[in-house]
């Protein structure tokens, strides 16, 4: 048996006591409970922040919640097409995606960075993980959507909305004590046989709505929601839907769809919904299992 004979070393093992004694409250209240988390940001390009994330995803999963992962994949998409020789073009803040393009981003979501983030959570908690895509066993339905640009409505191809959600197919695998890492694909609705590239924050959002989650958690490139940006003494902790209703507008543009993803989460039915700066190793347990949490937390009017 081993002592503590050092007080830093006893100063240190107690510290990790009350850090354990804090989570009790949160782990009583979340257990057994859905938590929706969005994968992306720097968290899903830095090899360190992956392992990361997947101890912490298997952390969550054995403490009793029940974690569901939702990604995009942005920058390795541009990668892909840039080595396929496909132009990648942005309009309105959205991916031009023709039908060339759909099938390098179907390949790189379902294909690449599923298979990479369930091998990740897998070598950390024994076969914990299963990929679903978005087009697996009718999970979203999807329409397109353009965008207006200076006043003119844009095409935007193989882009659009998630507008039906079958949640059967995760809760299966929940119910088998899975956790199921979604990617942010959608069947087009109206043209049967073809797909949609679907923004990712919004299909967290709408996959927590339908799975009546007790939490949304977004990961992002910023410590959370400032209301004066670039006046970082305005970083915000908690903020109601109706403040962020009022305040959306006036948001950076790259903001804009996370925190509309808080808040269409919030409306729908979600306790809560937070975003949390992904650069941070497990900034996800500091938001889920202790009293200040991290980030912004979007809560009910």
């Amino acid at each position: 048996m081993s002592t503590l004979h050092e007080s830093s070393d006893f100063a240190l093992a107690s510290e990790k006591a009350e850090t354990l004694i804090e989570s009790l409250p949160w782990l009583r209240r979340f257990r057994d409970r859905i938590i929706v988390v969005k994968f992306g940001g720097n968290a899903m390009v830095s090899p360190e922040l992956q392992a990361a994330f997947a101890a912490d995803m298997v952390y969550l999963r054995t403490v009793g919640l029940k974690p569901v992962v939702v990604h995009g994949g942005g920058p390795q998409i541009s990668a892909m097409l840039t080595k396929f020789g496909i132009e990648s073009e942005f309009r309105g803040g959205y991916r031009v995606t023709n039908t060339e393009a759909i099938d390098v981003v179907r390949m790189v979501l379902a294909g690449q960075i599923s298979r990479e983030l369930v091998g990740l959570i897998n070598q950390s908690g024994a076969g914990l993980a299963a990929a679903v895509s978005g087009e697996d066993a009718g999970l979203f339905q999807g329409r397109r959507r353009g965008v207006v640009v200076d006043g003119e409505e844009v095409d935007l191809g193989h882009v659009g909305d998630i507008v039906h959600v079958d949640p059967s197919v995760v809760f299966a695998h929940l119910d088998a004590g899975r956790i199921p890492v979604v990617s942010s694909l959608a069947p087009d609705m109206d043209h049967p046989g073809h797909s949609l590239n679907v923004n990712a924050d919004a299909a967290a959002a709408a996959l927590a709505v339908a799975l009546q989650a007790e939490k949304l958690v977004v990961l992002t490139d910023v410590p959370g929601l400032y209301s004066d940006w670039p006046n970082r003494d305005s970083l915000v902790s908690s903020i109601s839907a109706t403040e962020l209703r009022e305040l959306l507008p006036k948001l950076e543009s790259g903001m804009i769809p996370k925190m509309t993803a808080c808040l269409d989460a919030v409306d729908g039915g979600v306790s809560r919904a937070a975003i949390i700066d992904g650069r941070q190793p497990h900034s996800i347990l500091l938001e889920i299992f202790t009293t200040h949490g991290i980030g912004t937390e979007v809560v009910p009017a």
